[in-house]
């Protein structure tokens, strides 16, 4: 098994990191979070990089995606919200969950919660939480909405519900970027004691 492989297969490092179309020097960086990464953020993950690749901006944002809590490490999405996903064609199937690490504090210009909860524990433990945008995306994205609701408990029409905010929150987000000047060098946050 060659590094590479062994590299991937690793819990905490994704497919992305992999693959042929990394991003760009100097590209955006986004982590979609929600609590456990099965449903909500690998949604928005998978929603926003296939709006990407149909603007052909899939190098100039790099998108990922992480929850609050470990609980889900290194497993699928839910399988209803890849099914959901799939029927809108959003590919999400081969995400892996993995919690939010003080490093992705340092590698993300953008973290956007999916709930007022997920963003205050985002922002208890950003280390420099002025350095970085830490907002919900419904908010980022111009939606009314302050909230994708979390579907886990509920029926399957709660995922629908989430793919229509997401995609809406997604478009918004995308037309915002590009007003803010997607495309240009992105510096990476700050860390704190200077970097």
């Amino acid at each position: 098994m060659s590094l590479r492989d062994r590299l991937a297969s690793l819990p905490l490092l994704r497919r992305a990191a992999f693959e042929a179309d990394a991003p760009a020097p100097g590209a955006l960086h986004v982590l979609m979070v929600c609590t456990g990464n099965i449903c909500r953020s690998p949604t928005a993950e998978g929603v926003l990089r296939e709006k990407l690749k149909q603007r052909g901006l899939e190098r100039a944002v790099w998108v990922d995606s992480a929850g609050t809590h470990g609980y889900h490490t290194a497993e699928p999405p839910d399988s209803r919200a890849i099914r959901h996903a799939a029927a809108r064609g959003y590919d999400i199937a081969s995400l892996k969950a993995r919690p939010v690490i003080a490093r992705d504090f340092a590698r993300f210009h953008w973290m956007l919660a999916m709930d007022e909860a997920n963003l205050a524990w985002l922002q208890r433990k950003s280390p420099a939480p002025n350095a970085l945008r830490i907002e919900l995306l419904p908010l980022a994205g111009g939606l009314a909405e302050r909230e994708v609701p979390d579907p886990y408990y509920g029926p399957d029409a709660g995922f629908e519900h989430v793919l229509d905010l997401v995609e809406r929150a997604c478009d918004g987000l995308l037309c915002r970027l590009v007003a803010e000047g997607l495309g240009r060098p992105q510096p990476l946050p700050a860390s704190p004691g200077g970097r």
